[in-house]
């Protein structure tokens, strides 16, 4: 399935849509993301995982299983440095992954692995993600239900042009990603 990343929830502070879609695929094993980004601005300034990446030119994605109180975030920016936590809410119940579930996420970027200062101009680059299921489905042995609850990201906190955009739209005043309850549902094959 092929999504849009369009909705602009804070018009009016934050206008700036870079033309975002992500393709969701899966198997027994892993959830594949790839990430399609054409936009102003690349910037990449952590290079390191479970840093600020959301800062940089940016994509996310955060999930829960349904009926769980947890969910999952997975952050990754444009060279594929990321962030990935189980958590109860932004500040709440925070479990960042550990390094070595961290290695397990396998990803490919078009841009290279090296720290960029803010650029202008117009740019295209993808980010692919395969996420291992059991990362997410935390029961020993995982049992994979059909539906996920979920929301895709495109964020840039610190570029030139600051932008929260969504898949599903988030109707609160101010930009915040870390809200389940805008979740909407993908289905699992």
């Amino acid at each position: 399935m092929l999504l849009p990343i369009d909705q602009v929830n804070w018009r009016d502070r934050f206008p700036y849509c870079p033309e975002t879609r992500v393709s969701v695929t899966n198997d027994h094993a892993f959830l594949y993301l790839h990430y399609y980004v054409k936009g102003a601005q690349l910037r990449a300034l952590t290079t390191a995982d479970q840093g600020p990446v959301w800062e940089d030119s940016c994509v996310e994605f955060f999930c829960q299983v349904p009926g769980d109180k947890y969910y999952m975030n997975f952050e990754a920016n444009c060279i594929g440095a990321m962030v990935a936590s189980r958590r109860m809410g932004r500040a709440e119940a925070v479990t960042p992954l550990t390094p070595d579930e961290m290695a397990l996420i396998r990803r490919r970027c078009t841009c290279p692995h090296e720290a960029i200062p803010e650029r202008d101009g117009v740019f295209e680059w993808e980010v692919e993600l395969d996420i291992p299921l059991r990362l997410i489905f935390r029961e020993q042995p995982p049992v994979f239900p059909q539906r996920l609850r979920a929301n895709f990201y495109k964020c840039g906190d610190k570029t030139k042009l600051p932008h929260f955009v969504s898949w599903q739209p988030i109707r609160l005043p101010e930009p915040d990603f870390h809200r389940p309850e805008y979740f909407g549902e993908i289905l699992l094959t």
